[in-house]
């Protein structure tokens, strides 16, 4: 039975990603806005984390708790789940300016979108914490906290503050205010702590299924860099030279020299 007190904990992991969402409104408190170019790298920045901290992080975690082939089907099960949610949603993509204009029952259409987008990341975290209270980690607030789970909060918390800043660029066209730009930064990621619960639950009480936990969170990520963030980027970047590949390039190698010490430390 694992103890009301480890799911607070995981739950309030999910929360500082979340809560990491929020600092990308910041630079607007300084700024009147950011440049295409900016913007790219940033985009570019959060790819190369995700795919550094799936690769190096669930991807070789679940090697060693699994084999290859249920690595392989957990991802694909994640890149199912992801297209599948879009289907399901694909008429109802929604643009940050709407976050302001919504009524109750657009919220809900709001949040069910952004559950699509930010809670694989959630299940990241949770799946990292499978291990926590058991022997192998490192001491955190009176709980034995798996290194890996560390290491994936940080990354998805660093990954999450470019998007807060893709999410306030258009709200500050509108006139918003700066801390409402803030909140609506942390709501968008507010699906990730729910589904870090549900997913460390699921890994605790179901510890078979932990390869396929770390292969689903991963090609989820995976999917959403290649299918969202990079096509995202480029469209930003269009009227740049080259089309903006070079930042989007730099901002991704930058991304991945930067979380790929932590994964071995």
């Amino acid at each position: 039975m694992v103890a009301l007190d480890a799911f607070a904990f995981v739950f309030i992991a999910g929360l500082i990603t979340a809560l990491a969402t929020g600092i990308g409104a910041l630079p607007f408190f300084f700024f009147d806005s950011i440049s295409d170019r900016g913007n790219v790298a940033l985009w570019g920045f959060a790819s190369g984390i995700m795919v550094s901290a799936s690769l190096f992080g669930l991807v070789e975690e679940g090697l060693s708790e699994g084999s290859i082939w249920q690595i392989g089907v957990g991802m694909l099960a994640g890149v199912v789940l992801v297209v599948l949610a879009h289907e399901v949603l694909m008429d109802a993509d929604v643009d940050p300016r709407e976050y302001e204009e919504a009524d109750f029952k657009k919220l809900l259409l709001i949040l069910g979108v952004l559950t699509v987008h930010s809670f694989p990341e959630g299940i990241a975290v949770g799946v990292s914490f499978a291990d926590l209270g058991l022997e192998g980690g490192t001491q955190l607030f009176g709980f034995t906290v798996p290194l890996l789970a560390v290491f994936m909060t940080v990354a998805i918390s660093i990954h999450n503050v470019p998007e807060g800043t893709a999410i306030s660029i258009p709200l500050r066209a509108m006139g918003v205010s700066k801390w409402r730009m803030v909140w609506w930064s942390v709501f968008s990621s507010l699906p990730q702590p729910i589904g870090a619960v549900i997913a460390f639950g699921f890994v605790r009480y179901a510890r078979e299924f932990l390869p396929y936990g770390f292969g689903f969170a991963a090609g989820a990520m995976i999917y959403l860099v290649a299918s969202e963030f990079i096509p995202e980027a480029l469209d930003t970047g269009a009227d740049l030279p080259r089309g903006g590949k070079p930042v989007l390039a730099g901002g991704m190698a930058l991304g991945v020299v930067l979380m790929v010490p932590l994964a071995f430390i």
